[in-house]
């Protein structure tokens, strides 16, 4: 797969993510960045949803140099234990050349 690949996701917080301190949900979401910025993501557009949807109370995407890069940034995500926390819905997709 040639060319840039985006992750359009959507994500809601796990009771594990509110029994948190604010500090530790700041230090997770640091290391998610930097685990992005590691593999050549980044973050595209960050949306808060959770005024219209009580299941996803945010949505983005991402954009990745590569497959590969999605699969080692979901990798990194998989050490910070980042799915016992966040609740999420996910769809890789590539750019359509303009006509």
């Amino acid at each position: 797969m040639a060319g840039p690949v985006y992750k359009w996701w959507r994500a809601g917080a796990k009771e594990a993510w509110y029994q948190l301190s604010k500090e530790e949900q700041d230090a997770i979401f640091a290391k998610v960045d930097e685990a992005r910025q590691s593999v050549g993501g980044k973050m595209v557009v960050y949306c808060s949803s959770g005024w219209d949807s009580e299941k996803w109370s945010y949505w983005g995407v991402e954009e990745f140099p590569s497959i590969e890069a999605v699969q080692e940034y979901a990798r990194r995500l998989e050490e910070l234990n980042w799915l016992r926390y966040i609740e999420s819905d996910i769809m890789l997709v590539t750019a359509v050349p303009a006509a």
